[in-house]
């Protein structure tokens, strides 16, 4: 009797009783031979040369099959994608990756990090992936140079690249050798930066320089409950003794607010659209310009929505005080309305998007009175500074909206360093060589429209609604302007409660009562002065005619008229101008 069959005896009568050890392995699963045949091969018969071939297939599947079932099933579990799987979604569909690099390492896995050139809507990228499934897509003494390589083929093609970050920063059995491949691959990125453009996906939890490296990239894109940050909760806590969780020190919620994230979507497919929607408003490289996209939206149109807007904002009781959101009349001039917008969360006050108006893309600076009256403030500031910046780069023109009392004063703003925050944007836009234009919505006050894109620091055209208020001061202005009349009011002020007192006395009033409705009264009198010579101030000084007659503004435009009229502008000004990357003097920069 076999021992075979007396343990299956043992099993049936119950005897025994074998530990069950659970299995991803499927054990109907037929296993078939791969055959290396070329058409119309008759028979197969095996030798050196199939087993060569299986030994090179056996590689090229390596880096794919090294994660298993089980590390798929765990990266599944924590709602992320496979590197492989990021890519069938980034790329298009039908067409294979061509990986680099795929056997680096001394296990022939692709050490960790996945490098290749995709089809993306047809356009070359390169691109890189984490491999979190292996070492937790770590960092060695090697793969710094695999990324190196990655980034300089890019630079040498023209192409973008795009960055799919899921890793935990250095390799730490490494040792030295983890940082060193950090710092050549943090070198490399910013060779390359101002060559072609970079995107970079946010993928599970990045710590360390698995943070700087990706920041080094023009945007940045980060779904829900990942982080990224310096150093985790765990390092934060042991150091500094602070509870935090990871959403509170480096979730999508803080860096948003920062600057330091451009894009906050829901899940990492999300990120993956977004880095194919945004790579349709760039170039390849900065001596391209975006490319033109025929349009059926005639640049003739007229932007009637724009004419109702600001009728029911301005002939509401609030008049021309009434806030409104700008990006409604973004929308409008942009071809069938659509428009991308650049670190929508961060700074409402003002609104940098990317857009096309007869086909081709121009990037919106736009001041946005619907958020704080469209103050310049530090984040606002450093928010236009840095998307002038990349457009400027990248040959992309620039229409600028204003709309702004000025930048926002106070305690709080000078000691954060408002002066520095705009010095960065008006460096910017003097630095700008693109062809931009000025739109004047309705406030330009003072060293804001100094500051903000206009004839003197080198606008290709300016023009004004006939909403229009420009002036060295807003209605505060009145103070100075008219300053003899507001001391003759105000010394009046006393004069004539003590003369209408006496006359409420004289009429029986008590003494009480007679005050009180004096100061009343003349406290009614004194603000409809003042009134009046807010309104007169307003309607001498607070309009174009001034700026109109000494060449500041081009001309007037139409509500209605706004698209045709920057749209053909933008049109005359792109055929005179020769797409190139930045030459000449580097300047300083805040």
């Amino acid at each position: 009797m076999s021992a075979g069959y007396l343990l299956m005896q043992l099993e049936l009568t119950g005897m025994t009783k074998i530990a069950t050890k659970p299995s991803l392995e499927n054990p109907f699963e037929t296993k078939t031979e791969l055959e290396f045949t070329v058409p119309g091969q008759i028979d197969y018969d095996p030798g050196l040369y199939e087993s060569a071939l299986q030994a090179g297939y056996d590689l090229q599947q390596r880096p794919r099959k090294m994660a298993g079932v089980k590390g798929i099933q765990k990266q599944h579990e924590k709602k992320r994608m496979t590197i492989w799987e990021r890519i069938e979604v980034l790329a298009d569909a039908g067409t294979e990756p061509k990986i680099l690099y795929q056997n680096w390492g001394k296990n022939l896995d692709g050490a960790s990090l996945v490098t290749a050139i995709v089809k993306v809507d047809g356009r070359d990228v390169a691109m890189y992936g984490h491999d979190f499934t292996v070492r937790a897509g770590s960092m060695d003494a090697t793969n710094g140079s695999k990324l190196a390589n990655l980034f300089k083929l890019a630079g040498k093609l023209g192409i973008p690249l795009v960055g799919m970050n899921d890793s935990a920063g250095a390799y730490i059995p490494a040792g030295v050798g983890g940082l060193d491949g950090y710092a050549e691959a943090f070198t490399a990125l910013r060779h390359i930066n101002g060559v072609v453009p970079s995107i970079m996906c946010m993928f599970g939890y990045n710590a360390g320089g698995g943070s700087y490296l990706p920041r080094q990239g023009s945007f940045v894109i980060q779904p829900n409950e990942t982080f990224f940050g310096l150093t985790g909760p765990g390092v934060v806590k042991s150091v500094l003794g602070e509870d935090v969780t990871a959403d509170e020190l480096g979730g999508p919620s803080v860096h948003s607010k920062s600057g330091v994230t451009d894009f906050v979507v829901p899940d990492e497919v999300a990120a993956l659209r977004k880095v194919k929607e945004l790579l349709n408003y760039i170039p390849n490289n900065s001596a391209e310009a975006p490319a033109f996209q025929p349009t059926s939206d005639p640049i003739t149109r007229r932007t009637w929505d724009v004419d109702l807007l600001l009728k029911k904002a301005f002939n509401s009781p609030t008049g021309f005080n009434t806030p409104f959101d700008i990006s409604i009349i973004i929308q409008q001039m942009c071809d069938h309305g659509d428009f991308f917008e650049i670190q929508p969360e961060r700074a409402r006050n003002t609104v940098c998007a990317l857009g096309r108006m007869g086909g081709n893309v121009v990037g919106f600076v736009a001041n946005n009175s619907a958020v704080a009256s469209g103050q310049i403030d530090i984040d606002a500031a450093y928010k236009n500074a840095r998307f002038i910046r990349f457009c400027n780069v990248y040959n992309i023109p620039v229409i600028f909206m204003e709309d702004t009392t000025g930048f926002l004063p106070g305690k709080e703003q000078e000691a954060g360093g408002i002066v520095q925050a705009g010095r960065a944007m008006l460096d910017a836009i003097i630095d700008l060589r693109t062809p931009r234009f000025l739109m004047i919505v309705r406030n330009a006050f003072g060293g804001a429209y100094a500051a903000f894109n206009n004839y003197p620091t080198g606008a290709d055209f300016v023009c004004a609604l006939p909403t229009t208020r420009l002036a060295v001061m807003g209605p505060a202005g009145v103070e100075y302007v008219y300053k003899d009349e507001v001391r003759k009011i105000r010394s009046s002020v006393k004069p004539k409660i003590a003369e209408l007192t006496a006359q409420n006395l004289k009429a029986g009033m008590p003494e009480s009562e007679a005050l009180k409705t004096a100061k009343d009264a003349v406290a009614a009198w004194q603000k409809q002065e003042e009134l009046l010579l807010t309104q007169r101030y307003e309607r001498e000084l607070m309009n174009p005619n001034e700026a109109l007659s000494l060449g500041s503004i081009s001309q007037i435009v139409m509500p209605s008229d706004l698209r045709k009229v920057l749209g053909e502008q933008l049109e005359l000004h792109l055929r005179a101008y020769k797409p190139e990357p930045m030459s000449g003097t580097q300047r300083e920069f805040h």
